[in-house]
């Protein structure tokens, strides 16, 4: 199995959409793949048409109570199942931190699905706390949409920085640019210049398009509903680059 985060310390980048795009990209490609929704927010359990589960809560999860092995939920497409988000997601790291090794607990938690499926991406909340520290210690991957904005470059900078100091070199680090809009001469300096600085930066970027944006409304991920629409081909170009760097398998 492997974990792929889809994660960003900023809020508003085009994460879910990312994330449940990704997932669904994978499971077409004939991998078995889960969605963990960790956002207490529960946008990508909505655009999946998730239902809300009282099996699941943070403090269960945590304490070792439920296995996700057996809170799984179908979803309306072959080899994709969700772990749908719960509000008491929300107190997720009180619950962390009360336990022993506490940056560890979320690797622990997904040991029973490390067997049964090919894929686990991770849909997480904005910002840098102990949840945030689990993620990056569970993960093989991180995707991180970055807006081509100082402050969202920044952001990028601070997270390379973090996972230097803690020496969790082995993770690799994915990010591409989100709500492109190539128009603003803004959007071109600043993509020009974080692609010199951070040549790990995906070649595929996505526009900010209301064809994206539209996929909330239809509740379904977009190569599901529109797969030769142009947006639907960036997304399968951005799951390919990242499947190439994992060294996986899409179709």
């Amino acid at each position: 199995m492997q974990v792929i985060a889809v994660t960003n310390i900023k809020g508003g980048v085009g994460k879910t959409t990312a994330a449940v795009n990704l997932a669904y990209l994978a499971a077409q490609s004939g991998h078995s793949t889960v969605l963990w929704d960790l956002d207490p927010q529960g946008a990508a359990t909505y655009t999946l048409q998730g239902e809300p589960d009282d099996r699941i809560s943070a403090k269960k999860l945590v304490r070792g109570k439920r296995e996700l092995l057996d809170v799984l939920a179908p979803t309306r497409y072959p080899c994709l199942s969700l772990i749908p988000a719960d509000f008491s997601f929300r107190n997720f790291d009180v619950h962390l931190s009360e336990r022993k090794h506490p940056t560890e607990r979320l690797m622990m938690m997904t040991r029973s699905l490390h067997d049964a499926i090919d894929f686990l991406f991770l849909d997480c909340p904005p910002g840098m706390t102990l949840l945030t520290e689990n993620v990056l210690r569970a993960a093989d991957a991180l995707v991180v949409p970055v807006v081509p904005a100082p402050l969202s470059v920044r952001m990028l900078d601070q997270l390379g920085e973090f996972i230097e100091r803690t020496g969790w070199t082995d993770i690799r680090l994915l990010p591409f640019f989100s709500m492109v809009d190539r128009r603003k001469s803004l959007h071109e300096a600043v993509i020009t210049n974080a692609r010199t600085r951070h040549p790990e930066i995906l070649a595929t970027e996505i526009p900010c398009w209301s064809d994206i944006e539209r996929m909330t409304v239809r509740r379904a991920p977009l190569p599901a509903y529109a797969p030769a629409s142009p947006a639907a081909r960036l997304y399968a170009n951005l799951w390919k680059e990242i499947a190439d760097r994992i060294g996986v398998k899409a179709s």
